[in-house]
């Protein structure tokens, strides 16, 4: 049973003793044979148009049969009633706003992890499908025998949006990661931080290192330009000079405790700045985390909806409706 694309078959028949009632229908062959078959088999002349349902056969057979129990024959006419469910409406209020909600689903890897919304709009989107699996079990017959191609999709975006939360929790997870609590494995470090990246054309940018060296540099006092790749030589040798210019100074006890304390805010700013930069890695793997997990939603929600929706009968159905052609003629007869 497929709902919004189905197409049902009714058939009724009307049995009674030959003898009694010679049953043939009114467009009969003249030479009235047993049985026959009738295409257009009932009058649609005063039909008027379903706003639900296409028909497209009315087909009439006549057939005579002998029973066992009786030699009298029994003669049938069997009308066969062939209706396919217009798909407009369904399509409007049902399918387009379920595909809607379900690539909201993807958005959830693109919102910032510091927004502190990802859960919040994984689940929103979760509690709306929700109400719409909610409204279509109030519209299709309750049956255990097969599943509508709707119902199928949502139960599919239900499960993806299912696993998105999951997913963002474990996310989230990550980028509130510090080295206080936990330690960055080494496959970690290697597969987040520099295999990935390249794969998913990411560039993680290297401002705030850039700034930190030219506020060394300006406090160093250098001149000059100095290459990235000398820029520790350039520090060290600098270093060393201020070093051997202060010896040349005898020091008294205030100028010591100065000293040191300038050396424990220098510790504490290094240490400082390597909790920050274990920090911001825990947050790199997670945007690393949250671009693929993007790719694969994209990719799977494009898949399953093409896959799903594709199986309807109506796209590969091209027939015109029967009332609505036999009526256009009768109306250029008239």
């Amino acid at each position: 049973m497929m709902l919004t694309f189905s197409l049902c078959a009714c058939s009724g028949s009307w049995t009674y003793d030959g003898y009694q009632v010679d049953l043939h229908h009114i467009h009969h062959p003249p030479e009235k044979p047993e049985s026959y078959f009738i295409e257009v088999g009932i009058d649609l002349q005063e039909f008027y148009q379903n706003v639900e349902w296409d028909i497209f056969g009315v087909s009439a057979r006549r057939n005579e049969k002998f029973y066992t129990c009786c030699a009298e024959p029994y003669p049938d006419l069997t009308f066969n009633i062939t209706m396919r469910r217009k798909t407009l409406f369904y399509t409007v209020n049902l399918i387009a706003p379920c595909v809607g909600i379900s690539f909201l689903s993807v958005l959830v890897f693109y919102l910032p992890s510091d927004s502190g919304e990802k859960v919040t709009l994984s689940i929103s989107i979760l509690l709306s499908l929700t109400v719409f699996f909610l409204l279509l079990s109030e519209i299709i017959p309750p049956t255990s025998l097969v599943v509508p191609l709707i119902g199928k999709y949502l139960v599919f975006t239900m499960a993806l949006i299912t696993l998105s939360v999951i997913v963002t929790v474990i996310v989230l997870n990550l980028h509130f990661r510090s080295s206080a609590t936990h330690t960055m494995s080494p496959w970690i470090r290697r597969v987040f931080l520099h295999v990935l990246p390249k794969l998913l054309l990411i560039k993680r940018p290297n401002v705030e290192s850039l700034i930190m060296k030219e506020r060394i540099i300006e406090g160093l006092g250098l001149k000059h330009r100095v290459d990235p790749a000398e820029f520790s030589d350039s520090i060290r040798s600098q270093l060393s000079e201020r070093t051997d210019s202060l010896r040349r100074y005898t020091v008294n006890g205030d100028t010591r405790k100065a000293m040191d304390a300038v050396n424990f805010i220098a510790q504490h700013i290094r240490q400082s700045e390597a909790e920050t930069k274990i920090i911001e890695d825990w947050k790199y793997v997670a945007m690393v985390l949250d671009r693929l997990f993007l790719w694969i939603f994209t990719t799977a929600c494009l898949v399953g909806t093409m896959g799903i929706i594709m199986q309807a009968p109506t796209l590969y159905d091209t027939r015109r409706p029967l009332d609505v052609e036999l009526s256009e003629r009768f109306v250029r007869n008239s």
